[in-house]
């Protein structure tokens, strides 16, 4: 429980100022629209670089010490903000808090695999993210709330006290302890910062974080410019309570009858949802395409990462999770920045239109690379039936 709070805290400090920053770069620290994509994407980038070595790290080395060490260094970051009184030295610090984000959540999300049994790993993924669905809530709603209410200084406080509650979580966690497998590869063989199976399932979760990016870090400007910028914090509330709604029976159905019967659906309504929000009008339109989209949402995420741990060895859970979330964070960046540029020249609309094509090519890569060669697997297995909860 103490993980899942220390991660959860991690997450809505990540939220607020993924909603709120942008609108502050452009306001307050002289950012220009063009640019105003980079506090996300500079963050992104830096917790990307540092993945693939926390997957290595985490396998490799005691996983409380590096627990510990990523929280500490969060929080101090996170004290940071209240003094940053310029764009360039604002990047800097995205950079930095960016690493220390990646190392953290990395460590949060393998650490918790420690103490699933095997097989309930949907189900518990699923509880896990019930905290990332929460930040999910509480993030953006308070960021857009204090920040238009009680000013950056109180939010900038805010992010100081979530920070340390991440620190405080993370370091009273205990850890089962767990035999370190020595690896007989190179000091720098891919294969030690990169679990090649767990590629597939990160490689359609790209695509989901790239036209999730739209979302998180322009929402708040797209409802300004409908003219409905008090119904944008009550659109992540919406999203989220419909995330918290399916996940009692994702999990399970996930256990029972495998990925399929929630991925495929779930990109269908992720897809759907962001092509209703390109056309939203009215708040009442605005907060229901919120709605799918999180069900879309819920769906998809527990069961991408379930399966990118699912599909390497025990030993290798560490690399496994750091792979996908690499082409997860990746993804998010990208979107951030490339969607942002669209949507500068061609209008919010536009890229909100570009972001449903991407989601609804995420079904590509899961098909191709992930469900066709599983499928292909289970008819030449003569223990077939093995892979039956997976098809």
């Amino acid at each position: 429980m103490t993980i899942s709070f220390s991660s959860f805290f991690i997450f809505i400090n990540f939220y607020i100022l993924a909603v709120t920053l942008p609108e502050y770069a452009l306001a307050h620290l002289g950012g220009s629209p063009n640019s105003i994509g980079l506090v996300t994407t500079i963050f992104v980038i830096a917790a990307v670089l540092f993945r693939p070595l926390t997957g290595k790290w985490l396998d490799e080395i005691n996983r409380k010490k590096l627990l510990v060490g990523s929280v500490i260094m969060f929080a101090t970051c996170s004290l940071f903000y209240v003094w940053i009184d310029n764009y360039a030295l604002l990047l800097v610090l995205r950079f930095v808090h960016g690493i220390s984000f990646g190392i953290a959540a990395t460590t949060t999300s393998t650490v918790v695999l420690d103490v699933i049994p095997k097989e309930r790993k949907g189900e518990g993924i699923g509880y896990f993210t019930l905290f990332m669905s929460l930040a999910m809530v509480f993030g953006p709603f308070i960021g857009l709330s204090v920040s238009s209410g009680a000013g950056y200084p109180v939010l900038f406080l805010l992010i100081v006290i979530f920070g340390m509650l991440a620190c405080l979580f993370g370091v009273i966690t205990p850890i089962p302890k767990r035999d370190i497998q020595p690896s007989d590869l190179g000091a720098w063989h891919f294969k030690r910062f990169i679990e090649p199976r767990a590629v597939p399932i990160a490689a359609a979760g790209f695509l989901i974080a790239f036209a999730y990016g739209a979302i998180s870090t322009f929402i708040s400007v797209y409802a300004s410019s409908l003219g409905l910028k008090s119904a944008a914090s009550y659109f992540f509330v919406v999203f989220a309570a419909a995330v918290l709604l399916s996940r009692p029976f994702t999990g399970r159905l996930f256990d029972r009858r495998g990925a399929h019967m929630l991925v495929y659906p779930g990109i269908a309504l992720f897809a759907i949802g962001l092509l209703a929000l390109s056309q939203a009008h009215s708040a009442l339109f605005f907060l229901v395409t919120a709605a799918v989209i999180g069900l879309g949402y819920g769906a998809i995420i527990p069961s991408f990462q379930t399966l990118a741990v699912q599909s390497a060895p025990a030993h290798r859970s560490g690399l496994a999770t750091g792979t996908y979330f690499v082409l997860f964070d990746l993804g998010y960046g990208l979107g951030s920045y490339l969607l942002g540029l669209a949507a500068s020249s061609a209008g919010y609309r536009v890229m909100y239109l570009i972001g449903s094509a991407a989601a609804l090519a995420a079904l590509l890569p899961y098909y191709l690379l992930y469900h066709r060669p599983l499928r292909r697997k289970h008819r030449q297995s003569p223990a077939g039936t093995a892979y039956k909860a997976s098809l």
